[in-house]
């Protein structure tokens, strides 16, 4: 059984679509847990490590730190890689018709949602949001 992080982006919280985005999930995935909370630009920076050096990685920090988001754990067999087809391409323009990106998303950075990659990314991340979860 795996875990992985689904992160509801500040875009999304600002325009309003927890509750649409959460509901869609529920609908194919088991959710454990959610919580609402606003990255530091310090946690920021060490959520995306993994960009840092990147061009777009500042505008990735200060993004993220510009509001809430919301954290939502999920568990399931496979569930990264179905959750990741689940929400869609990261540019919502290449998005398939009816995910997550494609319905909500604006741009690339804008994209309304955040999934965990890889069993190591969903370790890394999942106590940004979760912290007593191991």
């Amino acid at each position: 059984m795996q875990r992985t992080l689904l992160i509801i982006k500040p875009d999304a919280v600002e325009k309003r679509l927890i509750g649409k985005i959460i509901s869609m999930v529920e609908e194919h995935f088991n959710i454990v847990g959610i919580r609402m909370k606003r990255l530091t630009p310090q946690e920021a920076r060490e959520f995306y490590r993994v960009h840092r050096g990147k061009d777009f990685y500042e505008g990735l920090v200060e993004f993220m730190s510009s509001g809430p988001s919301v954290g939502v754990l999920i568990e399931g067999d496979n569930v990264i890689e179905k959750l990741r087809e689940f929400i869609g391409s990261t540019d919502p323009r290449k998005a398939k018709k009816g995910t997550i990106r494609n319905l909500f998303g604006t741009t690339v950075r804008y994209n309304a949602v955040h999934a965990s990659d890889s069993e190591e990314s969903a370790s890394y991340e999942i106590p940004f949001y979760f912290p007593s979860i191991e």
